[in-house]
C-alpha cells in the first residue's frame, strides 16, 4: 500500500517541472548558515542509506534537521537530497526524492558521497545495495557487500549550502541530472517525514540557537535524537552572523506578514464589494418581482372589477328593459281595454229604428225619410216610386247620433199620388 501511494505521488511529481518544485516548500531572503561539520554515525544493518543534514526553515528561523541513515521505500532507489535555491527575488527549498538515478541537488556538497554531483556511497547490484567504506561507516556491523573506492571531490569544500544567490554555489545541473529529474520520483518515506518533524519542534536545533553548531547533527535512526547513535557537530561551518540574520529574519518576516495583510484586506475588500453588488442586485431584482406582482394584482383586481361592474350594469339594463317592456306593454293593455269599454259602452243606446214605427219617439228627432199617413191602407202593388235622395251632409245611420246634436231632417218630398181607397168589405 506504502509503495503504491509513493507511486502516485511519484507520477504526479513528474508532471511538475523541476523549476516548480521550490513552489512546494517555503521561501525566504535569508540565505541558509554554512553546514556544520561532522562525523558519520555507524549503520545500523544492512539495508539502509545515508541521507545528510540540512538547514530546514519553520516559524523561528532556520533550524537543522540532522543527517540520518533510512531504509529505502524500495530497492533499487538511491536518494537525491534536497536543496536550497536562490529563485531571483527569494531563497526556495527544492524537496529531496527517491529515484533510479540521482539528480541535481545544487552542487552543494553535503559530504559522505554526495560531494556535488550524483553518489559515491555505493550502488545497487541485482537487489542487493553495495555499499564504499570509504565514505560510509560501516562499523563493526557485519555487512558483505561492500568496497572501497576513494571519491574525488569535484567542488570546491566551502560547506555553503544553497545554489545561486550572493555567495551560493554556481552550479548547473548536467545532462543525466536533467534526465533524472524528469524521471520518476518517490517522495520521502513516512519515517522521514517525523524526523523533519522532530527537528523543527526540537528548540536546540535553532540556528539562533546553536550558532550553526548544532548538538544533534546525525542520528544513527530517523527520529532518534538521544542514545549512541547521537553524533555532535564538532564546529559550524562558518561564522554565524546572528544579528545581521535575526535582524533580517524579522524584517523579512515583518514584510510578509505586512504583505499577507495588505493582501487579505484586499480580498476582504474585495468580498465585501462583491457580497454588497450581490445583495444589491439581489434586493432589486426582489423588489423588482414584488413591484411585477403587485401591478399584476393590482391589473387583475381592476379587471376583476371591471368585469363586475360591467356585468352588473348589463344585468341593472336588462332588468331596466325588462320593467320598461313589461310597464308599456300593461299600459298597452289598459289603454287597448279602456278604449274597448268605450267603444261598447257608446254603442248600446242608439239601436237602430225600426221599419214600422209611425212616428218618431219624444226623443228621437225627425227622421231623414218621411213617415206614412197612420192609417193607410196598403196599396195595390206598383211600380216603387224613387226613394228621395239623402240630404248632401247626412251622417250615416250606423253611426249613432245623440239627440242634442241630431240633425233637422230635410224637407218632405213631394208626396207620391195616393192610391185610390177601396171601399171595405
Amino acid at each position: 500500500m506504502r509503495t503504491s501511494r509513493f507511486l502516485l505521488l511519484a507520477v504526479l511529481m513528474m508532471a511538475v517541472p523541476a523549476s516548480l518544485f521550490a513552489q512546494f516548500g517555503v521561501s525566504i531572503t535569508i540565505a541558509p548558515p554554512a553546514l556544520p561539520i561532522y562525523t558519520q554515525p555507524m549503520i545500523p544493518s544492512a539495508g539502509y542509506m545515508w541521507t545528510p543534514g540540512y538547514w530546514g526553515n519553520g516559524d523561528e528561523g532556520y533550524f537543522w534537521v540532522p543527517g540520518t541513515w533510512v531504509e529505502p521505500p524500495e530497492a533499487g532507489l538511491l536518494w537525491t537530497p534536497g536543496y536550497w535555491g536562490w529563485g531571483g527575488d527569494a531563497f526556495a527549498w527544492n524537496e529531496g526524492y527517491w529515484g533510479a538515478q540521482v539528480g541535481f541537488y545544487g552542487g552543494v556538497n553535503y559530504g559522505f558521497g554526495y560531494g556535488g554531483v550524483g553518489y559515491g556511497g555505493g550502488y545497487w547490484n541485482n537487489g542487493g545495495f553495495y555499499y564504499n567504506t570509504s565514505v560510509n561507516n560501516v562499523g563493526g556491523v557485519q555487512i558483505t557487500n561492500v568496497y572501497n573506492k576513494t571519491v574525488i571531490n569535484e567542488t570546491t569544500v566551502n560547506h555553503v549550502s544553497y545554489n545561486g544567490g550572493s555567495g551560493g554555489i554556481t552550479a548547473r545541473p548536467t545532462a543525466a541530472e536533467e534526465t533524472a529529474m524528469h524521471g520518476q520520483h518517490t517522495p520521502a518515506t513516512a519515517m522521514q517525514t517525523q524526523h523533519v518533524h522532530a527537528a523543527s519542534t526540537n528548540h536546540a536545533l535553532l540556528a539562533s540557537v546553536n550558532q550553526g553548531r548544532p548538538a544533534i547533527a546525525a542520528t544513527a535512526k530517523p527520529g532518534e535524537f538521544s542514545g549512541s547513535g547521537v553524533v555532535a557537530a564538532k564546529e559550524a561551518g562558518a561564522p554565524y552572523k546572528a544579528t545581521e540574520s535575526k535582524t533580517t529574519e524579522k524584517a523579512a518576516a515583518n514584510k510578509t506578514a505586512e504583505d499577507k495583510a495588505t493582501e487579505n484586506k484586499a480580498a476582504e475588500n474585495k468580498a465585501a464589494a462583491t457580497r454588497t453588488t450581490e445583495n444589491k442586485a439581489a434586493a432589486d431584482k426582489a423588489a423588482e418581482n414584488k413591484a411585477s406582482e403587485n401591478k399584476a394584482a393590482e391589473n387583475k383586481a381592476a379587471a376583476t372589477r371591471t368585469t363586475e361592474n360591467k356585468a352588473a350594469a348589463n344585468k341593472a339594463a336588462e332588468s331596466k328593459a325588462s320593467e320598461n317592456k313589461a310597464a308599456e306593454n300593461k299600459a298597452a293593455a289598459t289603454r287597448t281595454t279602456e278604449n274597448k269599454a268605450a267603444a261598447t259602452k257608446a254603442a248600446k243606446p242608439m239601436a237602430r229604428p225600426t221599419a214600422d214605427s209611425s212616428k218618431p219617439t219624444a226623443t228621437q228627432k225627425p227622421a231623414s225619410h218621411p213617415a206614412t199617413t197612420a192609417h193607410a191602407q196598403p196599396a195595390p202593388r206598383q211600380p216603387a216610386a224613387s226613394r228621395p235622395e239623402a240630404a248632401p251632409h247626412a251622417q250615416p245611420a250606423s253611426h249613432p247620433v245623440t239627440t242634442a246634436h241630431a240633425q233637422p231632417a230635410p224637407p218632405p218630398a213631394k208626396e207620391a199620388a195616393k192610391p185610390e181607397e177601396k171601399p171595405r168589405q
